[in-house]
């Protein structure tokens, strides 16, 4: 499946052009980086860029080869940094389709949000998006703040979500030592769920504490390798004590509908576990990106 569309393109210098339109289609450079040795794409081309992180480039991956099973042409702009690197480049019309998180990425353009579900933070972004951008289908994946449990814990005392921690005795939660005046800290668990606990500082050591029984209760990023490797239950989060931030593919609005299709399909099929899980393979199992992605979309009929 090809497509046409019309977009500006990159500004390059005299003679650099006819280099530039030599260079192949897939570059993992900064696109941002003066070095970068990207080319001026072809308007029927679909650049995707990721974040330094490992985790939000095999996303990257897997919608570009998803694209690329579809029949569209894609250049890969991977590894560019952080928001305020590449988020110029998407308003510009230089980067397509990003990965990004809801939650953070609302609070990028409006700081003053209040959202905390990953519905109310979804709609919310949508309008908060300037022009010429917008958003796909999120995913249920997260990559966010949540609190988690081993296994065995849960098991124990029947726990699913925060709110089933109530009543247990003597809780003790660990996590970073800001945790414990953060608005989702002990205070935010007593508002919220009536949860009373008593507050460790872990930071580095909160799986390490949370496994050897010294805490109960851990916060944890939820696409954390971990949480599979050492068999800990993510929480459920009825009452957005903490922000969503949910996968959600960051778009060109003059290609959004051209490309909603392939990748709404990806984000149906990508689930919380499922994201923890592509990152062991990333940093226990240390396969790349595009071994991890191909995969993946074989797994789930999408390739």
């Amino acid at each position: 499946m090809k497509h046409t569309r019309t977009r500006l393109s990159l500004a390059v210098a005299g003679a650099a052009v006819a280099a530039l339109a030599l260079a192949g289609c897939a570059s993992s450079a900064d696109p941002l980086d003066g070095d970068a040795g990207g080319a001026a794409t072809d308007s029927s081309t679909i650049v995707i860029g990721s974040q330094a992180y490992y985790s939000n480039e095999i996303i990257a991956e897997i919608y570009a080869q998803a694209l690329e099973g579809a029949g569209f042409e894609v250049e890969r702009q991977f590894n560019i940094g952080q928001r305020d690197a590449y988020l110029p480049s998407l308003e510009d019309g230089s980067i397509d389709l990003f990965p990004e998180y809801s939650g953070n990425l609302l609070q990028y353009y409006d700081p003053e949000t209040t959202a905390t579900t990953p519905d109310d933070v979804y709609a919310e972004l949508q309008d908060a998006l300037p022009d010429g951008l917008t958003v796909l289908e999120q995913s249920s994946a997260t990559d966010q703040d949540s609190y988690n449990v081993t296994a065995a814990f849960a098991e124990e005392n029947d726990l699913v979500s925060i709110e089933d921690l109530a009543g247990i005795p003597d809780l003790t939660l660990g996590g970073a030592p800001e945790l414990e005046t953060r608005p989702y800290g002990p205070t935010g668990l007593k508002d919220v769920y009536g949860v009373d606990v008593a507050f460790n500082p872990t930071a580095d050591t909160t799986v390490d504490e949370l496994v050897a029984g010294t805490i109960q209760v851990a916060n944890v990023y939820s696409a954390d390798p971990r949480i599979e490797t050492d068999d800990l239950v993510t929480l459920e989060d009825p009452k957005g004590l903490f922000l969503a931030s949910n996968v959600v593919p960051l778009v060109n609005a003059d290609v959004a509908d051209e490309i909603a299709d392939v990748i709404d399909k990806v984000s149906a099929a990508l689930t919380p576990e499922g994201l923890v899980a592509l990152n062991v393979q990333s940093t226990v199992d240390e396969r790349s990106a595009a071994d991890i992605a191909q995969d993946w979309l074989a797994e789930n009929d999408l390739s």
